[in-house]
């Protein structure tokens, strides 16, 4: 793949590697908020105040694992580092534990909008709220270091009109792979987001996935995929190991055997998007055109039925 506009990032990898174990403690932070919830769903015969204490004291360890990793390690502070980040790692599993074993009825959260918002913001939401600490880091703003100085008018038209041709062509090729799969007699399962979108009646509730679909997990993708994973892969390889890489998670972690081609398609032109206008507002607005106009065709279609 050859490079465009796209200026080459002074990401270190040490400093991606904490950004995403970062993410990763956010994520646990938010299974442990939807224990509480399931928790208070119905009558449990624990103890509440020791569950509570389990769960409060999960989240303090794990919020001060991700204060520890976030910032720099210097050498002369590694061992410190270690020993402080396997204090709450540690603390926070053996708390979590805990509070797992006073839930009796481990069934999922009845309001399934909840479990995704809460899965949404502990991802992609991690990723905005996290991103700033991280920039700062390399010395960088959100405007220089993903270049949103860049042409953003022509940006956000770029954007736009990449947004209608991706989503005419992942439409096609979505309508390949369902074929190609129904001849192999695979039926794989609709993703858990479109199967929560379409039990989705209340409009208050439709706002809400609205607000999490079409504008936090775009921006949050955005952020990560091509903003941070791309340039940094890129530098320590080459562009195509980064391309596909990326390419590849990006389809993997949307979990929808159906729609990986497609979305590894859009990867991929989000990637060259960013390579030729070398600002990532436009690949922002066209994640976010292409996930807007999928949540009005799906309530739409089930308008119609």
């Amino acid at each position: 793949m050859q490079t465009g506009k796209l200026p080459e990032k002074p990401w270190r990898t040490e400093a991606v590697g904490r950004f995403l174990a970062s993410i990763f403690m956010c994520w646990l932070c938010g299974m442990v908020i939807l224990t509480m919830l399931i928790y208070f769903q119905v009558p449990q015969k624990s103890s509440t105040a020791a569950f509570l204490a389990y769960s409060t004291g999960t989240l303090a360890c794990f919020a001060g694992s991700i204060v520890v990793i976030m910032r720099p390690w210097q050498f002369e502070s590694l061992l410190h580092k270690l020993l402080m980040l396997l204090l709450f790692l540690y603390g926070g599993f053996l708390l979590m534990w805990l509070a797992q074993r006073l839930v009796t009825n481990k069934d999922e959260l009845g309001n399934s909008i909840v479990t995704l918002l809460i899965g949404v913001l502990a991802f992609q939401g991690a990723v905005v709220a996290l991103v700033h600490f991280f920039l700062r880091e390399h010395h960088a703003g959100g405007v220089s270091g993903f270049g949103f100085d860049k042409s953003p008018w022509l940006a956000l038209l770029f954007g736009a009109c990449v947004g209608f041709f991706a989503l005419w062509a992942t439409q096609r090729l979505l309508g390949l792979s369902s074929e190609v799969l129904e001849l192999l007699k695979i039926h794989p399962q609709e993703q858990e987001t479109v199967t929560i979108l379409r039990g989705t009646d209340d409009w208050k509730d439709r706002v809400l996935m609205a607000v999490a679909t079409i504008a936090i997990a775009p921006l949050g993708e955005e952020i990560l995929f091509r903003g941070i994973l791309y340039p940094w892969i890129k530098r320590i390889s080459s562009p195509q190991i980064a391309l596909w890489i990326t390419a590849l998670v990006f389809a993997a972690i949307h979990l929808n055997l159906a729609a990986f081609i497609p979305l590894v398609f859009l990867a991929i032109v989000l990637v060259a998007l960013y390579e030729y206008t070398g600002n990532l507002l436009a690949c922002i607005v066209t994640h976010m055109f292409f996930n807007a106009a999928n949540f009005i065709a799906l309530y739409t279609y089930l308008g119609k039925k």
